[in-house]
């Protein structure tokens, strides 16, 4: 199952996505920074699928900037991969699982152990 993130770009530290300020959010060409950042990149079309040790990142490219990008994880380490990319261009990470950001200094806080407690819930449901 995917675990689904937004990665920003804001000026403004984001809390809450509720409370987010659109106004302070800039233009980013996700698509050539990902792209930039990692070299096992399977393309088809539009779609991209970053592949790592354990893990895949799949998003649709773009050649507009946006404020936004929607990012679905597969495996913990995708998320950790991400963070380290995020921290170098100040973006900022929402986990959609928990409607949370997620503290890139302290992942486990509200990270990868969150969604997968997510999941297991959902599991059990059906």
């Amino acid at each position: 199952m995917s675990w689904d993130i937004v990665i920003f770009n804001s000026i403004q530290n984001i809390q809450s996505v509720a409370n987010l300020d659109e106004k302070k959010l800039q233009p980013t060409a996700f698509t050539e920074v990902l792209e930039n950042s990692f070299e096992n990149i399977r393309k088809d079309k539009n779609h991209r699928e970053i592949i790592g040790d354990d893990y895949s990142i799949e998003f649709f490219s773009s050649k507009e900037q946006s404020s936004n990008i929607m990012i679905q994880l597969y495996g913990e380490n995708g998320l950790y991969e991400l963070i380290e990319v995020a921290k170098k261009y100040s973006w900022q990470i929402y986990d959609c699982s928990i409607d949370e950001m997620i503290n890139l200094k302290n992942p486990a806080k509200n990270g990868f152990e969150n969604h997968k407690n997510y999941v297991e819930k959902i599991i059990k449901q059906r």
